[in-house]
């Protein structure tokens, strides 16, 4: 939907992190989300782009298909309820501004190249200089330091790099497939946005602000490979591999077809195994030897499946999931995102917010992540425009005459 209208801004709620100034100066997913994560529980977070924008807003989903850079969906959920400027620090007069938006910050938040920084002089030492108190949050695939440091790399590289891809989807014996959009930059910005917190409540323990060095990288080894993994190879060479559908240890676990889609069941214990039987009518076949205890049903997987499929395809997937939830046996419809943006428990949890948009129109966007109900956050502004609130932080905040900001118009630096 398009079109303008005005836009009614709650202003009443604190959030948990009121008081809080950060600077956004990210591209695309990892450090925007991060610093969205800021702003929708209630810090004052300054998006800080360059003259053609954040790259995200090149990316789509867009309305029709028809691409702008002001309906850039990606641009619109990881930047709500920021400020929004320009600012072209390759120039001298862009430099001299940023780093007065420094000596404002509590945080900034970024996921530049460490030799693009560098080159910019805004390195973290270089930055430290002008705000001593400044926590640093650099978000890159494969972190500050290291022989891949200096590499041009994306979400899929830092995922790859951990050896997610041969322990995560695909089938056995076959190559690798790709994983989820931006899942590493979402790891990434969440592991950032929690220890970056930490770094600002902990500037008084250490004497000022440092540098958070995240690897999306190592957030995906730590989340998706983890300890189980990497501990076992170290200790006797053995690690788990990709599986296709299912898990090879029990049965049934996996991804079966239904009326109107999918399920994805669960009924390996031997309560959960009883109730899927008992929704299924407890059946003749259910009572074989072979399949009375989890191991037996795994290596005799293919027949069960079948088994099941015919009384699966006999049932919508939510009669299935509500009968086999009742009956102890964790069974989950495997929704659309067309069904989980209507999903009703979702709806009664809060986690959609409409939203107003100048051009988007009003928009359904994704509330918070996390809840607090003593300060709860989510997003009550939309992404700003490109530039929207130059005049607002420039003259209002840092003080420049309109004079000042025709010149640094003129330069290019705004």
């Amino acid at each position: 939907m398009t079109g303008t209208t005005e836009i009614k801004v709650e202003t009443s709620r604190t959030g948990a992190l009121s008081g809080i100034r950060v600077l956004d100066f990210g591209q695309m997913v990892s450090a925007p989300y991060c610093a969205k994560l800021f702003a929708d529980y209630g810090a004052d977070v300054i998006k800080v782009e360059p003259s053609a924008g954040d790259v995200a807003r090149t990316v789509g989903p867009f309305p029709l298909d028809a691409a702008h850079c002001e309906r850039s969906g990606l641009y619109f959920v990881n930047n709500t309820n920021k400020r929004g400027v320009t600012c072209n620090v390759a120039l001298d007069a862009g430099r001299a501004l940023f780093r007065r938006l420094l000596e404002w910050a509590d945080v900034l938040v970024e996921n530049n190249l460490p030799s693009q920084m560098k080159s910019w002089q805004l390195d973290y030492a270089t930055i430290q200089a002008v705000n001593p108190r400044l926590v640093m949050i650099s978000i890159t695939p494969f972190g500050q330091s290291g022989p891949y440091s200096a590499w041009n790399g994306y979400d899929l590289n830092a995922y790859h790099l951990t050896g997610a891809g041969s322990r995560y989807c695909g089938r056995p014996g076959e190559m690798p497939l790709e994983h989820g959009t931006f899942s590493a930059d979402y790891f990434g910005a969440i592991s950032a946005a929690t220890w970056g917190m930490a770094a600002v409540y902990g500037r008084d323990l250490v004497g000022g602000g440092q540098q958070v060095d995240v690897s999306c990288a190592e957030a995906i080894a730590a989340a998706f490979i983890g300890g189980q993994n990497i501990g076992g190879y170290a200790q006797d060479g053995r690690f788990d591999k990709r599986t296709g559908v299912g898990m090879p240890q029990g049965a049934p676990a996996t991804i079966l077809p239904c009326k109107d889609g999918h399920v994805w069941m669960l009924a390996l214990e031997p309560g959960q195994w009883n109730g899927l039987r008992q929704v299924m009518g407890n059946p003749d076949w259910a009572d074989l030897d072979m399949f009375q205890n989890m191991k037996t049903r795994a290596e005799n997987a293919d027949v069960i499946y079948s088994f099941i499929v015919e009384w699966t395809m006999q049932h919508t997937k939510m009669e299935i999931q509500e009968k086999c939830q009742a009956a102890g046996c964790p069974v989950t419809a495997v929704y659309t995102v067309a069904e989980a943006a209507e999903q009703p428990h979702l709806k009664a949890r809060g986690y959609f917010v409409d939203m107003e948009h100048p051009e988007l129109g009003r928009i359904r966007n994704l509330g918070a992540p996390f809840k607090l109900p003593a300060s709860p956050g989510g997003p009550v502004r939309g992404a700003p425009l490109l530039g929207q609130h130059n005049g607002e932080v420039y003259g209002g905040m840092l003080g420049l005459a309109e004079t000042e900001l025709q010149a640094l118009r003129a330069a290019g630096a705004i």
